[in-house]
């Protein structure tokens, strides 16, 4: 079993493999876990000079916690054990997704919705996988695979109509079982799909932008 991985939800179920280390663990403080933001975009991604308001993403509640979640089985999700993100997961995305943007260096503003920004176009994500799955297991250890998907609509603000959407996904296999192996996994796959995402954001709303009569773009 992973060593010290699962913290079951349905301990009572598990018997005796249940334990794996974890409970004589439960009153250590728990670590604290941070992801990093994209700073490296395609040279020719076009520069718009609009402003962009990033909703909180939406996601399940398995996934909408501060727990870093994983999937011994395709029906059944655990918990590290004293290991936590900084903040839920969503909110942890969002932040991430506005610093990318402005890591781009290619919109005019961009912003949380909670800033108040007067928003030319709204990027609203759903997060959708945000765990790790157990794709095989020995008697000393398991292999750990990262899934990431998010969706990304493009609402056009003052219409108020979506533009664009589309999903990204990308897979990661964790180096070990280990905590820090895993979040290093989740930090590969959330950041190529915040790339992937960004790209193709700040290519849409340019042509979405550039068709609109110029009469209609503040």
């Amino acid at each position: 079993m992973i060593r010290p991985l699962f913290l079951t939800l349905i301990a009572v179920t598990l018997g005796g493999c249940a334990g794996l280390g974890t409970l004589q663990q439960a009153s250590k403080p728990n670590d604290l876990y941070l992801l990093t933001p994209k700073s490296t975009f395609a040279s020719s991604l076009p520069r718009i000079q609009m402003q962009i308001v990033v909703e909180e993403p939406t996601a399940t509640a398995a996934v909408n916690t501060d727990q870093i979640a994983v999937q011994p089985t395709p029906l059944q999700v655990q918990y590290l054990p004293r290991a936590r993100w900084v903040d839920r997961a969503p909110l942890i995305v969002q932040a991430l997704l506005v610093e990318s943007y402005e890591n781009s260096g290619k919109v005019a503003a961009v912003g949380r919705s909670t800033v108040g920004l007067r928003a030319d176009y709204i990027i609203v994500p759903d997060l959708r996988e945000f765990q790790g799955i157990v794709t095989a297991e020995t008697e000393n250890s398991k292999t750990v695979r990262v899934d990431v998907r998010m969706n990304i609509k493009i609402v056009d603000a003052f219409e108020d109509k979506i533009i664009a959407s589309s999903s990204f996904q990308e897979n990661v296999v964790s180096a070990s079982d280990q905590t820090p192996d895993l979040v290093n996994a989740f930090d590969l796959a959330l950041g190529r799909a915040m790339r992937d995402s960004v790209e193709w954001s700040v290519r849409r709303i340019n042509t979405h932008a550039n068709s609109q009569p110029s009469s209609t773009i503040n």
